[in-house]
């Protein structure tokens, strides 16, 4: 018995895997029953939903504050950001392109077209983003808004300097409280999504099962063309150097990453690939490397495009221009914080689908295969680290141009 109780649980991924299965198990052989234990995955949603505002609300001020003053940051500091957020933009249309093309939940929707959080999300207007109430926006839980006060707040805190000091203790301080919360309610995460599994497939039988696979494959063909086309067009367009030099370089990194499924863990690792394969200087690699870790989410944001569309197509919502306009804006802001989330992908993908009305039920089926999407958009994340990186040494002629070229050992 002794034994039993000190036995180490297994990693929170497989248990989420396992309750998939065992959910989809469940709905198909007492669809009936499931009413019993349904409850628990709108308790799962619930927390997710409390959660978000608070969580990006912290982790993006804190993260934008962390980079110190502006002065301090200077010109590399303005190319790593720019950078980091241009092929962070580059990610999610391809995101959006690779989920129309294979149209995952496409074939689904008929039979859940009729439930009743199927309603078709409204145009929303651009200025709506902006927070003209602050208050009103943390209250209402707005997602888009809170970002934008978010991302003020936080440039606020760097321009004041050490009079802005109390208010960023604070706030990492109440990130830590925050992250504790959200660490526990990922933990409770194996029971929300057998619950939301079975009462999916006990309503729309195993036709559920066809999407989740048109998921992961969509998910890791948009990842495929952005690190292997996009970053490469970007590499050659600002260096003129070889691609195939570079990804050679930093594939060490990437199946480490791909392995690990976290790019901070993988930091040092791609710091020695980027310095001692690909020429990086040192004074270049140890502060652009650590801010991509912080603000770079490409395959995150990439990621959360193809499962917004896949949620619309799969509960038959038809999306408009605004709307997609809405999910890229809001993958692209609600990524600057997602890496300091530790473990907290789902709520970030709660407030992109909130931010067009889609229904969140989809989530419990999104979690049961996370982990191996998140294999693919860690991966994804720390190639845009170090491509980013690269360039920038290469713009600051930083780059040893004679590492670089140098022939595989």
């Amino acid at each position: 018995m002794k034994d039993l109780m000190t036995r180490k649980l297994p990693p929170i991924w497989l248990q989420v895997l396992v309750a998939l299965g065992l959910g989809f198990a469940a709905g198909l052989l007492f669809p009936g029953y499931t009413d019993w234990w349904g409850w628990l995955g709108d308790v799962f949603i619930g927390l997710l939903k409390m959660l978000a505002t608070p969580l990006i609300l912290v982790s993006i001020i804190s993260g934008i504050a962390s980079l110190g003053t502006l002065d301090r940051l200077g010109t590399m500091g303005l190319k790593a950001v720019s950078l980091y957020l241009m092929t962070t933009a580059i990610a999610i249309p391809i995101g959006l392109a690779a989920a129309l093309l294979i149209a995952p939940g496409v074939g689904f929707d008929q039979a859940v077209s009729s439930t009743p959080d199927a309603v078709p999300p409204s145009a929303i207007n651009p200025l709506d983003w902006l927070p003209h109430n602050p208050f009103a926006a943390l209250v209402d839980g707005d997602p888009l808004q809170v970002i934008v006060l978010s991302i003020l707040v936080g440039i606020g805190c760097t321009l004041a300097g050490s009079a802005a000091k109390p208010l960023v203790d604070a706030i990492n301080g109440l990130s830590a409280v925050i992250y504790a919360i959200t660490d526990v309610v990922v933990k409770l995460a194996p029971l929300g999504v057998f619950a939301l599994a079975s009462v999916v497939t006990a309503t729309f039988g195993s036709d559920v099962l066809f999407p989740v696979l048109k998921l992961v494959t969509t998910v890791y063909l948009g990842c495929l063309i952005h690190v292997y086309g996009g970053l490469s067009l970007l590499i050659r367009l600002f260096t003129g150097l070889s691609v195939i030099q570079f990804w050679r370089g930093v594939l060490e990194a990437q199946v480490v990453a791909f392995s690990t499924t976290t790019a901070a863990g993988t930091l040092p690792v791609t710091m020695s690939c980027v310095r001692h394969n690909l020429g990086v200087g040192e004074e270049v690699a140890r502060f652009v490397l650590p801010v991509g870790t912080t603000i770079n989410m490409d395959g995150t944001a990439l990621y959360q495009a193809v499962v917004a569309v896949f949620v619309a197509q799969m509960f038959g919502i038809v999306l408009g221009p605004a709307d997609y306009i809405t999910i890229a804006v809001t993958c692209l802001l609600a990524s600057i914080g997602a890496a300091a989330i530790p473990g907290g992908g789902l709520v970030v993908l709660s407030i992109v689908l909130s931010s067009v009305g889609l229904p969140l039920e989809a989530i419990g089926l999104v979690a049961g295969v996370d982990r191996i999407l998140d294999m693919a958009r860690t991966a994804t994340n720390v190639s845009g680290d170090a491509a980013v990186t690269t360039i920038v040494a290469h713009s600051e002629g930083q780059l040893s141009k004679e590492i670089y070229d140098a022939p595989a050992e």
